[in-house]
């Protein structure tokens, strides 16, 4: 049996790999090597594999991302999505009612309860790492934990949209019902 630790660093591992790089064997290499915001854009870009769209719909092609508020990803996330056809990433969207994933960087803690306002009753899910997130409304939260990136899931709000997740992602993360 795996410890949670031990599924996180593999977590971490396969992420690495998909974005194509070659880290050191040692955790600590490993902390060094990708950055929070890098792994927190992998994490995002990665989790529409892991949701399952209401049972009327289809996963939707092109798949839009957006991110509202100050970017924190920088070039991570334009890295990611280099040769990628069926996925659009949007910064700023002008409509974020556009988007099937919406990621609220911190810039916006001042704005969270406006910004899942805006989403209620729209099949959008919602992404962030604001401390509190999942617990305020939001569906996936991406805290640091250390040296690490958490996932916290709101499986509740997540569920009044239609939406389920894949069970990996269920065993890696902290599932909360506020």
């Amino acid at each position: 049996m795996h410890t949670f630790s031990t599924l996180r660093r593999r977590l971490a591992l396969a992420l690495a790999c998909w974005l194509g790089l070659s880290l050191p064997l040692t955790p600590q290499a490993h902390a060094q090597a990708i950055s929070e915001y890098g792994m927190k854009a992998v994490l995002f870009y990665r989790l529409s594999q892991f949701v399952y769209w209401p049972s009327d719909e289809k996963t939707p092609t092109p798949l839009i991302l957006c991110i509202v508020g100050k970017n924190p990803f920088g070039a991570s996330i334009a890295q990611l999505n280099q040769g990628v056809s069926g996925i659009d990433v949007r910064i700023a969207p002008s409509d974020p009612n556009a988007c099937h994933l919406l990621f609220i960087s911190r810039s916006e803690s001042g704005n969270l309860e406006s910004w899942l306002s805006r989403t209620e009753g729209r099949r959008i899910v919602t992404v962030s790492d604001i401390a509190g997130f999942a617990r305020a409304g939001g569906m996936i939260e991406l805290p640091l934990e250390g040296e690490r990136v958490g996932i916290v899931i709101n499986r509740k709000t997540a569920q009044k949209k239609g939406f389920e997740f894949n069970a990996q992602l269920l065993r890696l993360a902290r599932v909360i019902e506020p």
